[in-house]
């Protein structure tokens, strides 16, 4: 027995002589039926291979030192921009208060069209102008009345004198403070009554607990305590605090990541309240498929409403109606990278579509070809009785 005689043998593929092979109908179904099943499993499999698969991990957080940057585009219906005050603590002990560094103020019409007249306020600039255009001239020292921190002290403008005030923590009236009134300011504060205002841009934070906050008068420290200067709003009524947040994000974006406060919108019908998110921020790492890294945050949040309208005629304490956003930080850090599909784990796909129908449409037409047999023998003794 020759050596090629004895390969045969392991022939697992035995083949039969075409005239023993018999073709049906239902078998020529079911063949083109599976051929075009192989054939969208195949162009899946082929799509699959060619898109990256993003895998997460979870570890604990090590990072330190860092800054959280959050990202924000709000805006207030009916609320005005020179009512706004925009303030961040944490527990660290830091405090940012009326935060106008990389934040823009866009004033609105009361149709929540932007007032094309105004152009958007950058509030880090100061200056106040005088009514005429003119700035205030250098020789003048203007008074602080009663509180001035050291002799001869010049507060020239407005925003001076009120700054003055907040420092000693006092309130301020602005009827009869001369800055105020030679630079308009009841004026401009009538003027944008029952506009809105959209506030956008992003401020830097400790990566520590903390809250931001936006709501209505300049803000001051008082024995420990977070106070807001409201008396040049005295007599406008009660605040709106009816907002849509358009976006709010901590960190860079990445493929896929999902903001759940994106294009909240919340109303007050009536009166004035406190709208309180409580957010749980989660660290986050993506690594695209180049091994590019994007340090972000994801995060999750819960929100409250608390309603001041007449609480104080029954005796209950008294809240800021404003919107207020308290964070904290997850210890678990999260990572996402994206990682390309191998070649090998391609073809054993594809191998496996084409064996696994390909046995399948065999056992189906084997059952159909003998049960059709077995149908026409018992057909054929039934004529022959």
């Amino acid at each position: 027995m020759s050596f090629l005689a004895r390969l045969k043998s392991f022939d697992a593929y035995p083949k039969t002589l075409d005239d023993f092979r018999v073709r049906t109908f239902s078998g020529a179904v079911v063949s083109i039926v599976s051929t075009v099943f192989i054939l969208w499993l195949f162009f899946s499999e082929v799509a699959m291979y060619l898109t990256t698969e993003v895998q997460p991990e979870l570890f604990v957080d090590t990072t330190r030192g860092e800054r959280l940057r959050i990202n924000m585009d709000i805006i207030f219906h009916k609320l005005p921009c020179a009512y706004l005050s925009l303030d961040a603590m944490d527990i660290s002990g830091e405090h940012q208060l009326d935060i106008s560094h990389n934040i823009l103020k866009k004033r609105l019409s009361p149709d929540g069209v932007p007032l094309i007249t105004a152009p958007p306020i950058k509030d880090d600039v100061n200056k106040k102008k005088l009514a005429d255009g003119k700035q205030a001239d250098a020789p003048y020292c203007g008074s602080c009345y009663g509180a001035e921190e050291r002799p001869n002290q010049c507060c020239n403008t407005c925003e001076e004198v009120r700054d003055a005030y907040l420092k000693k923590g006092w309130g301020l009236s602005i009827e009869g403070i001369e800055q105020c009134q030679r630079e308009g300011f009841a004026e401009s504060l009538m003027e944008q009554q029952g506009e809105g205002c959209q506030v956008y841009g992003f401020l830097l934070v400790n990566k520590v607990a903390g809250n931001f906050h936006f709501a209505p008068g300049k803000s001051f420290q008082q024995h420990h305590m977070h106070v807001h200067d409201l008396q040049p709003f005295k007599g406008a009524g009660e605040f709106n605090l009816s907002h849509t947040i358009i976006r709010l994000s901590f960190g860079n974006e990445f493929p896929g990541i999902i903001n759940p406060l994106d294009n909240v919108q919340k109303l007050e019908t009536s009166g004035s309240g406190m709208f309180q998110y409580f957010i749980k921020i989660v660290p986050t790492i993506y690594e695209n498929i180049d091994g590019d890294l994007i340090a972000t945050n994801q995060f999750s949040v819960t929100e409250h409403y608390r309603s001041l309208s007449g609480s104080q005629e029954q005796g209950h304490n008294h809240g800021l109606p404003g919107l207020f956003f308290m964070y904290d930080l997850s210890p678990i850090m999260v990572k996402f990278t994206e990682k390309q599909r191998t070649l090998a784990h391609f073809l054993t796909g594809v191998c496996a579509i084409v064996g696994g129908v390909f046995t399948v449409a065999g056992i189906i037409d084997s059952f159909i070809y003998h049960s059709m047999r077995s149908i026409k023998k018992k057909i054929e003794l039934g004529k022959a009785s």
